[in-house]
């Protein structure tokens, strides 16, 4: 519709509801159809659009993320997370992130976390105060939730932004308005849906931004696995467990 791609285009699309995305043919809205670079496999364009625009949108429209900013990612090796990672590495920022065990902890880094941190055994907020000389970090990008919430609380700085994009931990954290005030601090709500609906031309301004990241070698997806058409039943499983 917007003249960015035509007919025979590679493409990134997001199917309507009810047509499905696992289909040699599908239907899609024209709004949620995006630009796909030649170069770009099928397996890492499908990784894209939904956690990397999330990360766009979090950090940089909502949050007003800035070069030179330090963001703390929680979750940091999984998809949400690992967007959050590197799309704040190519804007500037300071990166630290939040995983569960040894192996996430190296994810994090891999990804391009500057500091990683094991939730398991290191207090978060005690490494995060370390590393800012006591000033807290400018942004928190919180997909977890519950008790991480609460205590993210204590690892912002004045003026900092908590951005919150999820609730994986099972509890929607409750916001104290007196502390947020005391702190200065603003707790930031982002649906990436919403924007589809009511933002679609952000949703493409953040796309061309993110290809533009991926064809630098700034951002690149973590694809684990690709399995066959016949074993998706499966996989979709072991994706909600």
């Amino acid at each position: 519709a917007d003249g960015t791609v035509q007919v025979g285009d590679a493409v990134i699309a997001l199917a309507r509801l009810g047509a499905g995305g696992l289909a040699e043919c599908t239907v899609a809205a024209a709004s949620d159809v995006f630009a796909r670079p030649a170069t770009m496999p099928p397996a890492v364009a499908a990784a894209m659009p939904v956690t990397y625009q999330t990360a766009w949108i979090g950090l940089l429209h909502r949050a007003r993320l800035a070069a030179g900013d330090t963001v703390l990612v929680h979750a940091g090796a999984g998809g949400a997370g690992s967007a959050a990672i590197q799309v704040a590495r190519a804007a500037g920022a300071t990166v630290l992130a939040t995983a569960g065990g040894a192996d996430k902890v190296a994810r994090c880094r891999d990804l391009g976390a500057h500091v990683a941190i094991d939730y398991r055994s290191d207090d978060f907020v005690q490494v995060v105060r370390e590393h800012t000389e006591g000033a807290g970090v400018d942004v928190v990008y919180d997909g977890v939730g519950g008790d991480t919430f609460d205590a993210s609380t204590k690892a912002i700085a004045f003026e900092g932004r908590i951005v919150v994009v999820g609730f994986s931990a099972g509890r929607a954290a409750e916001a104290r308005t007196n502390h947020a005030m005391v702190k200065n601090y603003s707790v930031i709500g982002v649906n990436w849906g919403a924007y589809r609906a009511l933002r679609p031309e952000l949703l493409q301004q953040a796309h061309r931004e993110i290809i533009e990241w991926w064809s630098a070698g700034a951002v690149a997806p973590f694809v684990s696995e690709v399995v066959p058409m016949e074993a998706m039943p499966d996989a979709l499983d072991r994706l909600r467990a």
